[in-house]
This record gives structure tokens, sequence and C-alpha cells, in this order.
């Protein structure tokens, strides 16, 4: 496996010229083309509803979207241009929900660029962890408000044996090979037995992904911060991890990592379900 496409959600903000200059950065390294997608969002109601809205509140919002999508091309012509990507590239403009609309189309890429959700989030923005679970495909998330680093050089592999962990580790694969070091992270409370990670890590070696693995046993009361603690200690630039919604109670308990995880984290974590 390896990235050949790889969509990035642009918009007309900081933080997207941000996550678009890793999309860049990620699709030179491994040689694949770049979508950029920007979506003019609309209300959620019902067309009769949204017919009966006054041009004198209809009409600037809609100008207000049109700027913005316009905003956010400039934004992607300008990085892929000063990569020398222009001829590996394309964008593409769509109107709708905003999740929804980039959920669609990720599942026609090999992996998908967008942001981290804030407590600031404005009304038609995209919910990161809807996109995550309804798309398909792995989804790297860029934090909000941290300088751009090089990633994909340390990086740290978050496995419990669920199926989303085994996901999320066969999706970063092609990162996971060219990167220098690999580290497992499990966590328990009991380090009895055989090592958590020992498989995967067997696995990840028979595709010349360098490798160790790491068990951490006195995290399990708050699991997503010792992970994140973890990760900073060990220098790592990237976290992959499986990520969990709510429709089973295994699920809704992994899942108050997945939350932690997308609202502290610092550095870029790919996530797939």
């Amino acid at each position: 496996m390896s990235l050949r496409n790889i969509l990035v959600h642009v918009t007309d903000t900081a933080q997207s010229k941000l996550r678009l200059e890793t999309a860049v950065a990620l699709c030179v390294a491994h040689d694949a083309h770049l979508t950029g997608l920007g979506v003019r969002a609309v209300p959620m109601m019902p067309p009769y509803s949204m017919a009966s809205v006054p041009d004198i509140v209809r009409g600037p919002f809609e100008a207000q979207q049109n700027a913005a999508v316009k905003a956010a091309k400039e934004s992607f012509d300008s990085a892929v241009g000063r990569a020398g990507w222009t001829g590996r590239s394309g964008w593409v403009e769509r109107e709708g929900n905003v999740t929804e609309t980039v959920g669609t189309h990720a599942r026609y890429v090999d992996l998908t660029v967008t942001g981290q959700d804030t407590d600031e989030r404005e009304p038609f923005e995209i919910s990161t962890i809807d996109l995550v679970l309804r798309s398909g495909r792995p989804v790297l998330v860029t934090p909000y408000g941290v300088e751009n680093k090089p990633i994909g050089k340390r990086v740290v592999v978050a496995w419990n044996g669920s199926r989303e962990a085994a996901r999320a580790a066969s999706d970063a694969m092609p990162i996971l090979a060219a990167a220098d070091t690999v580290e497992i992270v499990s966590i328990t409370a009991d380090a009895a037995g055989d090592i958590p990670g020992m498989d995967i890590a067997a696995h990840l070696a028979h595709h010349g992904v360098t490798v160790t693995v790491k068990l951490l046993t006195d995290a399990a009361d708050d699991p997503g911060a010792a992970l994140l603690t973890y990760a900073g200690d060990f220098g790592a630039d990237m976290l992959v991890m499986g990520a969990y919604g709510r429709s089973r109670l295994s699920e809704w308990i992994f899942g108050g990592v997945t939350r932690h995880v997308l609202q502290e984290m610092s550095i870029p974590v790919l996530m797939s379900h």
C-alpha cells in the first residue's frame, strides 16, 4: 500500500493554511496527488424552509460563502505553487453540509487532512470526530494553533488489539514504513503474561518498519492523557490510533480516549474507524 491521492479540506482561515502545508509536504514525500476541497456551507433546513428565507438574509450569507471558497482556492493555489506541485494537484468545489461533503469525498482517497475542532468552532464548520466515523477512510487531524513541523519520522501507534486499532495501523503503513522509528504503545493495568503489542510489532516489522514496544502499566485511569504525555516525552511527531464512537459499551469507553486526544492533541493524529 502507498499514498497516491490525498484530500485536504481548505477554508479561509489561518489554521487551514497550516494543515494545507502539512498536506502538501505529505504529497511531496510520498509522490501523491493532492486534491483541495472547498465547501460552500448551507444551513441544515428543509428546502421549503430555505426558500422562505428572505433575500436580505440569504444573499449576504451566500456572498460570504462564495468569498470564503474563493479565498480558500487562492490559498490552495499558492501552497501547491510554492511547492512546485501544481501539476500534481486539483481543486474541487461543492455545496452542502460540510462534514457530510468532506466525508463523502474522503471515501475516494488514501488519506484526508483536516483540522482539530476548537471550542470556538463556528457554525457550518467541520466536525472532526463525525468525519472520522463517517468517512470509512483514515483522517489526519492537525492540531490547532501549533506551528508546522516535519511529521512522520517519530511515530507512536496506540494499540489495544481492537479492530479500529488494527485498521489505523494498516492505514498508516505508508507513513510507518518511511518513519525513522515507530513505537507501539499499549496501556494496561496488568503487565503479566505476554507483552501487548508484540504481535502487531512483528507484523509491522515484516513490512520493514523499525518498531519497538512500550507498555504503560500505570495509565488505566486516564489512558488518553497518559498516551499524549508519553507521545510528548518520546518526541513523537505523529500519533496513530483507532477512533471510537458510542454505538456499543466498549466503544463508549474507548470513545473517551478518542475525545480526549482530539481535544488535547498537540501533534498530528491519524485516526481510523
